[in-house]
């Protein structure tokens, strides 16, 4: 894979409240061609400060693999969609990686 395709990729961490409602978003995510995967872990321990109080709750994330591109995407549906006001979408690029996984995240993203 050249450099200039695998600085395309991503990696999208998303939190929520329901890890059902996660994986259902996800599924959504893949089955648009959004996503190549996601990786979801259905309990973590948040703790983090909204509209001044600090909270410490049970929450859901999922680490989508995807092309750049996608993540203003990904970020407007979960605005429409998601239980929080304010939802956690955040993304980081890859470093690097294996080439062979790094090229079929850049083909199962693609839209054909």
């Amino acid at each position: 894979m050249d450099s200039s395709t695998e600085d395309d990729l991503c990696e999208v961490t998303i939190t929520a409240p329901d890890a059902d409602w996660l994986a259902d978003f996800v599924r959504e995510l893949v089955e648009r061609r959004l996503c190549a995967a996601g990786h979801i872990t259905t309990s973590i321990r948040s703790i983090y400060r909204w509209q001044g109080q600090v909270y410490d709750r049970p929450e859901a994330v999922a680490k989508l693999h995807t092309r750049r591109d996608r993540v203003d995407e990904i970020a407007r549906l979960a605005d429409e969609r998601h239980p929080y006001d304010v939802p956690c979408v955040v993304a980081v690029p890859f470093v690097t990686g294996s080439p062979a996984y790094l090229e079929w995240i850049a083909a199962e993203s693609s839209i054909r």
